[in-house]
């Protein structure tokens, strides 16, 4: 009979780290055998056959190095479940960093309206929606990207609180809208680096990874300048960064008008989120 540790050994021997390779299997056997913890406490057998299909969920893992969030269908990000597929990108932890900065602004200074620039799974807006009294807006020009967010807004039963609309960038914002804040993850990889990204990215779009200009700043550039049409006074704005792109980000911002500047490190101490206001 297959074992766990079999199962294990079977992700670090492709290369997968020993802590990864163990929460993987925890994932896996939670998702596709429905045994928890509690399952462990109360001394309950794990079925055979159905570690069976762990085990071939690994195997699949190791050779293809599909993202363990796509094989289950669902990430974690600050205590929810969230649907994901190649459709969007996987919640990283270092959008929770941006996502409690924005969190917060919204509730110290009591903002009322938000708007989120490349939703892809509507972590960042559903979170927001949940944790403040915010209305938000998610934006983005994918539409298979903009249903996954609508159904993870209607598990978390978010329906009024965070909407979604298909727009690239801003060109969908109404005549006449207004934001207090607006908050983005946008693409920050240069295109030229993605023949040495990790294997498991590959499985993630395109559009909401990569840009176009050797430094990964255009996206930056386009929602900085357009921002200050639709922001109100003393409107927040608030990125995620790429390594090694704070200072040149600060720059754009200052440029444009908006001060204050402040950006927050990530465990790593890499300068990870920026944010500015008007």
């Amino acid at each position: 009979m297959t074992t766990i540790q079999e199962i294990v050994k079977i992700l670090t021997d492709a290369g997968i780290e020993q802590n990864e390779a163990n929460i993987e299997v925890k994932l896996l056997i939670e998702h596709f055998c429905g045994y928890g913890v509690k399952d462990i406490i109360m001394g309950k057998k794990l079925d055979s056959s159905k570690l069976e299909i762990v085990k071939e969920k690994a195997l699949h893992r190791a050779k293809t190095r599909e993202p363990i969030q796509h094989i289950i269908g669902f990430a974690d990000f600050m205590g929810e479940k969230f649907i994901v597929n190649p459709s969007v990108l996987i919640p990283r932890d270092e959008t929770e960093i941006l996502v409690r900065k924005a969190i917060e602004i919204i509730n110290e200074k009591n903002l009322k309206n938000a708007l989120d620039v490349g939703t892809g799974s509507g972590c960042i807006a559903c979170i927001v929606a949940k944790y403040t009294d915010c209305q938000i807006i998610g934006l983005d020009i994918s539409t298979d990207a903009l249903n996954t967010a609508l159904d993870n807004a209607s598990r978390l039963n978010l329906f009024n609180k965070a909407i979604f609309r298909k727009s690239d960038i801003f060109s969908n914002v109404k005549p006449g809208e207004s934001f207090d804040i607006i908050i983005s993850n946008p693409p920050y990889i240069p295109k030229k680096e993605k023949a040495e990204i990790q294997k498991e990215v590959l499985f993630e779009p395109d559009l909401a990874l990569y840009t176009d200009d050797d430094e990964g700043l255009t996206f930056y550039r386009s929602i900085v300048s357009g921002s200050r049409d639709i922001l109100t006074d003393e409107g927040y704005l608030l990125f995620e960064l790429g390594i090694n792109q704070a200072g040149k980000v600060a720059c754009i911002m200052k440029e444009n008008g908006f001060k204050d500047i402040e950006i927050i490190k990530d465990l790593a101490q890499i300068d990870r989120v920026i944010c500015g206001h008007l």
